[in-house]
């Protein structure tokens, strides 16, 4: 069984690649679709990023790419090219109901416990 590579399809990559950041110094990058792909990966598992396959290139670049477009809004604006949609609503509901339960009422055996 091989492990999947790619997490975009060619259609969402045709959207996304014109929002990436181009031009920049530095040493070669590595190609931005297998970082993505290790992004959604990494972010997928829940796992740290040390442990990111290395399929998808070295950890600390999906880690340093995740943050340094996190600061820079790129995820907003990926999210918004793919889904037609900004994510952010106007407004929000917070419910904070909560019931008074005795200590034992978890399911813990109450009283004195009989001695064999």
């Amino acid at each position: 069984m091989t492990k999947q590579v790619q997490w975009l399809s060619d259609e969402e990559w045709s959207w996304m690649e014109p929002l990436l950041p181009r031009g920049r110094r530095g040493a070669h990058r590595f190609d931005d679709r297998r970082v993505i792909s290790g992004i959604v990966h990494m972010l997928k598992s829940g796992a740290r990023w040390r442990d990111c396959p290395s399929e998808f290139g070295p950890y600390t670049t999906d880690c340093n790419r995740f943050n340094r477009w996190r600061r820079q809004g790129l995820w907003l604006r990926m999210f918004e090219a793919l889904t037609g949609h900004s994510g952010i609503f106007g407004g929000a509901a917070i419910d904070a109901t909560h019931i008074t339960a005795h200590r034992s009422a978890a399911g813990a055996k109450g009283g004195p416990s009989p001695k064999p």
